[in-house]
């Protein structure tokens, strides 16, 4: 894969105009972590703010820090993973739950529990919390534009439909959230292959903060990049670039797709802060500062 230069590239002004609104209007994804505090206070006033559910501090701790979230100005998504969800009592309560604070957004995903509950993964949960008497106004879903470690690229379209189905058949509406990505040839091509197969929602575009590159790596598998050595090795170019260059830009991604942004549906964008939110709000500053 040839390594991007900025110089390269010629944006419109419409282009630009909506690269940068999506800046502006990013989400910020928070990991309940020991450095949660510092990432808290580092926020942008009324940022919308994506919270992570934990395999080690489970559902509860998500669902604590979304209502301190809320409560404090911020627009909170928690994240409900279906393998950590007991049953369906356990879906009624989450959408009572979700109701009762007057959440807006939530995102669903099929978690890494290694014992589930009820529920093997994200269309399975879906279907029942969708329906239920949540008081949510947009649910997002996972989408993997770079493969899965587990499922095939087929298994990972039909759930992505199926998802956008049960969304459409329950008058919600949804998006769909992209694993971190790296490679914008890869992401152009996957988008443009979903539509033309009949993907309508949303996406919103996965990428990483500025974050510390070794925290990248060592906490990246878990929380979007892959969980083995295949995706490192497909997407080694970009990587590799990453990894060596002085300072990470988020506009490595953007920019290349700049272009197609509008055209194929991107309407948001998906920060994996790692809770090195500072770093990533000095970039946002400086991007929409020009």
């Amino acid at each position: 894969m040839a390594l991007f230069s900025k110089a390269a590239v010629t944006e419109t002004a419409e282009a630009q105009a909506h690269r940068i609104e999506l800046t502006r209007n990013l989400t910020f994804e928070l990991i309940p972590l020991k450095s949660l505090a510092a990432a808290v206070a580092a926020l942008p006033a009324g940022a919308e703010v994506s919270v992570t559910c934990s395999p080690a501090k489970g559902i509860d701790e998500t669902q604590r820090l979304t209502a301190e979230l809320h409560g404090q100005g911020y627009t909170a998504i928690p994240h409900f993973s279906a393998r950590m969800t007991r049953d369906r009592a356990h879906v009624d309560e989450l959408a009572a739950w979700c109701r009762e604070l007057g959440l807006s957004k939530a995102f669903v995903v099929g978690g890494d529990a290694e014992e589930p509950g009820d529920y093997l993964g994200a269309v399975e949960f879906l279907e029942d919390f969708a329906g239920a008497d949540h008081g949510l106004s947009t649910i997002g879903v996972t989408a993997y534009p770079d493969g899965h470690a587990f499922l095939s690229d087929e298994q990972l379209h039909d759930a992505l439909h199926a998802k956008q189905n049960i969304l459409a058949e329950a008058g919600v509406a949804g998006y769909a959230s992209t694993q971190m990505c790296f490679d914008p040839t890869s992401i152009s091509a996957w988008l443009k292959a979903e539509r033309a197969r009949g993907l309508r929602l949303p996406v919103h575009l996965g990428i990483s903060g500025v974050v510390d590159k070794t925290k990248l790596l060592t906490m990246g598998a878990r929380l979007g990049i892959g969980d083995s050595l295949t995706y490192l090795k497909k997407n080694k170019g970009a990587v590799i670039k990453m990894m060596t260059s002085l300072s990470y830009d988020p506009n490595d991604l953007l920019l290349p797709l700049s272009a197609e942004l509008a055209e194929l549906g991107v309407e948001g964008m998906h920060v994996f802060t790692f809770n090195q939110v500072e770093a990533t709000e000095s970039w946002r500053q400086s991007v929409l500062n020009g």
